[in-house]
């Protein structure tokens, strides 16, 4: 599943950004390489689901707001060659500071249905030995 579309980003970061990452074609097309975008959006889904997947069943039905907008800053730094520049470094880092918080549980995410591995028990548990001295044994002694 892809957390984001060649769309997203054009709306979120403009399309001649998008060209200026995309196009590497030996003589420029000045057109958006959608090869190039589609596979650092695949690279993206995989970080994304490698984190994701520690807390919450995948796929995910429907994309949380919060998971579409990493899938945006991972993508864009996905997309440089060279040195992005400190905005997108910065976003990067901090989409994979967020999703290590998904990963620990510190940050939740509100998927339906989707309930986090839990170790099987529910409460306290006991496994004493039956009480040897009870009420019918104790009658001559009170």
């Amino acid at each position: 599943m892809s957390y984001t579309t060649l769309q997203a980003l054009t709306d979120r970061f403009g399309e001649r950004l998008l060209v200026e990452l995309t196009d590497r074609a030996e003589i420029a097309t000045g057109a958006v390489g959608t090869g190039v975008v589609d596979a650092a959006i695949a690279d993206t889904a995989a970080l994304i689901d490698g984190y994701v997947a520690a807390r919450y069943a995948l796929p995910m039905t429907v994309v949380p707001p919060l998971v579409a907008s990493l899938a945006l800053d991972i993508a864009i730094y996905k997309l440089h060659i060279y040195e992005p520049s400190e905005k997108i470094v910065a976003d990067y880092k901090a989409a994979m500071k967020s999703l290590e918080g998904i990963s620990s549980g510190s940050i939740r995410l509100p998927i339906a249905g989707a309930e986090t591995p839990s170790t099987g028990g529910s409460g306290a548990r006991s496994t004493d030995r039956d009480r040897p001295m009870t009420a019918e044994n104790l009658k001559s002694f009170i």
